[in-house]
């Protein structure tokens, strides 16, 4: 896809339980086109419940991609996905006028629609290497030692995402550059043009569809799903919310009572990080996610006019 096609990405974001599943199944219908998911745990097929994969049933027929498409033992960076889903996109906008992106994880979507900085070829040997140091030394050690070799990027990272350490490490150790230094943050011409939509709701509101959420993940086997992938517990996937709680109760850290109410607050307060973090970035139309007649209404509009 190189020349500037007469095709739209429509870009869906917002915070988790937020309703943009029902929303992009509805506007898919509408539009007669599929959804790309950009949700960077959505596409481990061992993962479906802690992730809030959507159900058979709540795709009502409408073809999802990335959901389900690969094993968590698969390596599955950023950039990996950057070029896998324009390759899907290529061939959607073959077919259709009109795709929609849709995620809650602001890096994976930034990458499709501003672009990834170049980064150095990887070093297979010294990123097994990291690997092995990570089995034997844990996550800490190596923290510290990206602290130190690239401060920049050290304050920047999620720093208990291992993917993302390991691969910034990697890059300080076979270049002897900072990985900052690589990352430039010059956006990219994309040949299609994009609808930035931004989903939200009342604080409250939007909390208690967090906690219900929560409470159904659990009643549908959530503790169960982590235990059956507990050897991979350090996997960043299963480092994040949903499965960190669950993990921690198992190890004797506190009762299921309160691994209960930390899975709660936990999953509030990384929604109200996405929020603070979609509200930072450019060009996104806010609505809120119950207003799906007039957010339609403001999407078929500016089709016509793009």
């Amino acid at each position: 896809m190189s020349e500037i096609l007469n095709k739209t990405l429509i870009i869906i974001v917002g915070p988790t339980a937020v309703g943009k599943t029902d929303l992009c199944v509805k506007l898919a219908k509408l539009l007669d086109t599929e959804v790309v998911s950009a949700d960077s745990r959505q596409f481990y097929r061992e993962l479906a419940i802690g992730t809030a994969k959507p159900t058979e049933a709540e795709m009502d027929g409408v073809v999802h991609h990335f959901i389900n498409s690969h094993s968590i033992h698969d390596y599955y960076s950023v950039g990996d996905f950057e070029r896998d889903c324009l390759k899907v996109l290529e061939e959607i906008f073959s077919r259709k006028d009109v795709a929609i992106l849709t995620g809650g994880s602001g890096m994976f979507v930034k990458m499709i629609t501003d672009g990834i900085d170049e980064m150095p070829e990887a070093d297979l040997e010294l990123r097994q290497k990291l690997a092995e140091r990570f089995e034997k030394e844990g996550l800490v050690q190596l923290q510290e030692e990206l602290r130190v070799l690239d401060p920049v990027y050290f304050e920047q990272v999620d720093e208990q995402n291992t993917q993302r350490v390991l691969r910034a490490l990697e890059v300080c150790l076979s270049t002897g550059k900072p990985f900052s230094s690589f990352r430039k943050n010059q956006k990219v011409q994309r040949p299609f043009k994009m609808l930035k939509i931004a989903l939200e709701r009342p604080r409250e509101e939007l909390y208690a569809r967090i906690d219900t959420r929560m409470d159904i993940m659990l009643a549908a086997g959530l503790e169960e799903e982590a235990k059956a992938v507990i050897d991979y517990r350090e996997h960043y996937a299963l480092k994040t919310v949903g499965y960190r709680e669950i993990y921690e109760h198992l190890d004797g850290d506190y009762d299921r009572e309160e691994m209960i109410r930390l899975l709660k607050r936990n999953s509030r307060r990384y929604a109200k990080r996405q929020m603070t973090w979609f509200k930072n970035q450019d060009e996104f139309h806010w609505f809120d996610a119950k207003n799906v007649a007039e957010i339609t209404e403001f999407i078929t509009n500016e089709l016509k006019q793009m």
